[in-house]
């Protein structure tokens, strides 16, 4: 069987847990803690301080391990922990909250700078009226035409599901390529 480590990442309260629990097949595992700074608590009451765990068999040869990392500065030090070993990774940005753009971008960077792996952008909560569109999200991220930019609603598991498909194909592609340069 083979097993494909994915992780979900992304800025404070973009979405990750909720899209981890919306396709999970097991109970997620999840490190969800009241919140403790004033600032952070008229926003949400519990956040992640280590990790959330899912999983999700897709046949029997193939199941995907979702790690879903915390999204608050301080915490930041587990997004080396949790990217090891992972094929690729998701990022997820609150697309009604561009004060949070900088930060999805230096997430980016961060974690394409721990593995050179496939990775693909959500923009989370296209069903609101201030959403900014995927392709917006593009420009004011500066990404190449290469990075898949995706609509997303966290809360639905049928757009979490074409999330995670298209990032699991560009896995696989990632790794037919090596397995045909290896060959040569």
């Amino acid at each position: 069987m083979q097993t494909v480590k994915m992780v979900i990442t992304g800025p404070f309260s973009a979405g990750k847990t909720e899209f981890i629990g919306a396709i999970s097949e097991i109970d997620v595992v999840s490190t969800e803690r009241k919140i403790t700074l004033a600032n952070e608590q008229q926003i949400k009451e519990t956040t992640t301080v280590a990790m959330d765990f899912g999983r999700i068999t897709v046949d029997q040869d193939l199941v995907l391990y979702l790690f879903g990392t915390p999204g608050q500065r301080r915490f930041d030090f587990m997004w080396d922990i949790l990217s090891q070993g992972m094929l690729g990774f998701v990022v997820m940005i609150d697309s009604t909250k561009p004060e949070t753009f900088r930060e999805a971008q230096r997430i980016i960077d961060t974690f394409s700078s721990y593995a050179a792996t496939p990775y693909v952008v959500t923009a989370n909560k296209q069903d609101q009226e201030d959403a900014w569109s995927p392709e917006d999200l593009r420009i004011i991220l500066r990404l190449s035409p290469s990075v898949k930019v995706l609509p997303c609603v966290a809360t639905e598991r049928e757009s979490v599901k074409n999330v995670l498909l298209e990032l699991l194909y560009s896995i696989l592609d990632e790794l037919d390529a090596q397995e045909a340069s290896a060959s040569d």
